[in-house]
């Protein structure tokens, strides 16, 4: 409710509900009832969905404001486009509503559904209700109208509801339906084509269902992939219901196995992808860490192992896609950076596994992340090694060190110590500075987006193995690459960035 600062009218935005006239409130009833002017939107055939609803709520002395759309989905030669067109509109409307309410008249400006749930009413609101005394009277929306005629929940336990406008872009629904637990798409009509693309790109057509006028004369359900695009009004909704009790599919000859990237730490670095991806699969194995990132569904069976046993890992997996079932592998940055692509492709390429579907989704690496922090320290050529020495011999190590500080790369070092591994990161630094002057910036990254994030700017002759563990990255910067204190000057790691310039001197 507002305060009265202009006039006596008091102003009404009235939901009413999906479409059934059974379904409007009964305080949108008396509002009606005790109004002066009943205002409603329509197009120029000047048809109302919304006073059709409302009609048997209408009196012979109701002063009725049809305020009429000048363009929907045709042309305008208003010189500020459709947009211009529509502020005009908007701004006329008001006036002609302004009036009534400076009479001292009750205005009552109707809407389908929740006026302020992608409503016409929000723009009488937002031009109004600053200036006359306002209520919002809400209504059911097209949304729950749709999962009750469905008779299906829409979310459930700890799923998200994502409710999107057709008119995004492809691209944009596509990313964002892959990541939603469930969603509704509204205003459909002529963007049901690319709607049903986007989610069938997204991976969830077979569970999409379509709802046509919920609640009013002509209703339709149906699955979305059978509905006609050319039969498809703007008054219809695309539903992905909850995934919580979910049927399994059945019939499925053969599953997959989709390794995952889940980047350096939380959810903030998940790709859309990658997150819709870890709610659809049936089983999720990986390294118990990992997997512990991972929100629990009601439904999927988790699988956690070790961290060195990437292979029989593997192996768990690819048995598990050979039964049928949709595998997600979880795997902490980039799978593909010594991650757990690499073991589930050696397995999958073996006879046993060779017709197995294997996908790789890619993830935020660790010299990425920890690189963001600081500023631009991997701007130019650079090169990524791991200092562990489990898979490989040191002398290999020590090799490409050698080789790439002498090509004058920036390094990201993975992996550079654990508790079984403590002397690496010193001779390493004895290594680099055979090519690299002393105070050659290195950064100390841990747990970079974590709780227990630390980032620092030493000297590579500075450099203490004791500070670094198996959470930390290491990036040593090239010959050109610069350290600069910016910011308040207080001296704290936080003021300084790193980068190196893309521009390499000739020699």
């Amino acid at each position: 409710m507002t305060e009265n600062t202009a006039g006596t009218g008091r102003l009404y935005g009235v939901g009413l509900g999906p479409g059934d006239p059974s379904l409007m409130t009964v305080r949108a009833v008396q509002v009606i009832a005790e109004a002066d002017v009943v205002a409603y939107h329509c197009a120029q055939h000047g048809r109302s969905i919304a006073r059709s609803i409302a009609a048997e709520h209408l009196r012979p002395d109701h002063v009725e404001e049809r305020l009429v759309y000048p363009v929907t989905t045709g042309t305008t030669d208003h010189p500020g486009g459709y947009q211009g067109a529509m502020e005009d509109f908007y701004a006329e409307s008001a006036a002609r509503l302004a009036a009534h309410l400076d009479a001292g008249r009750t205005v009552a400006v109707i809407a389908e559904g929740d006026p302020l749930f992608y409503g016409s009413y929000m723009h009488m609101h937002k031009r109004l209700a600053d200036r006359y005394p306002t209520e919002v009277v809400p209504g059911v929306t097209s949304v729950s109208a749709a999962a009750a005629r469905l008779g299906t929940p829409l979310v459930e336990g700890e799923e998200v509801l994502t409710v999107l406008p057709g008119t995004l872009p492809e691209e944009e629904l596509t990313a964002r339906l892959a990541s939603a637990d469930s969603a509704v798409v509204m205003k459909l009509g002529r963007t049901f084509p690319a709607v049903r693309r986007a989610i069938e790109r997204a991976g969830r057509l077979p569970d999409a269902q379509y709802v046509e006028r919920a609640t009013m004369s002509g209703e339709r359900t149906l699955p979305l992939a059978d509905a006609d695009p050319d039969s498809v009004p703007y008054f219809a909704v695309a539903v992905l219901p909850s995934r919580v009790d979910a049927a399994p599919r059945q019939n499925r000859e053969r599953g997959e196995v989709v390794v995952i990237g889940t980047g350096p730490a939380g959810p903030m670095w998940l790709t859309p992808e990658a997150r819709g991806e870890l709610a659809a699969a049936e089983d999720l194995v990986g390294y118990t860490t990992y997997l512990d990132r991972v929100p629990v569904r009601a439904g999927q069976r988790r699988h956690p192992s070790d961290n060195k046993v990437e292979s029989e890992r593997a192996e768990f997996a690819l048995d598990l896609a050979k039964r049928g079932r949709r595998v997600a592998v979880v795997s902490s940055g980039d799978p593909g950076v010594f991650a757990m692509a690499t073991a589930v492709l050696e397995v999958a390429s073996t006879d046993a596994y060779r017709d197995v579907p294997v996908r790789i989704l890619p993830g935020l690496t660790a010299a990425n992340a920890a690189a963001s922090r600081v500023g631009a320290p991997l701007g130019h050529d650079y090169a990524v090694i791991s200092l562990s020495d489990r898979l490989k011999p040191w002398e290999v190590i020590a090799e490409r060190l050698h080789a790439a500080a002498a090509a004058d790369l920036v390094l990201a070092l993975y992996n550079p110590g654990s508790r079984s591994r403590t002397w690496q990161v010193g001779k390493a630094r004895e290594l680099l500075l055979e090519h690299r002057a002393p105070d050659t910036p290195v950064v100390l990254a841990r747990d970079v987006g974590g709780p227990e994030e630390r980032v620092r700017i030493v000297r590579l002759a500075d450099l203490d193995p004791a500070q670094v563990d198996m959470r930390t990255i290491l990036l040593v910067g090239s010959s050109q690459t610069v350290t600069v204190r910016r910011g308040d000057g207080k001296g704290g790691d936080g003021d300084q960035v790193v980068w190196t310039p893309r521009r390499y001197p000739e020699r």
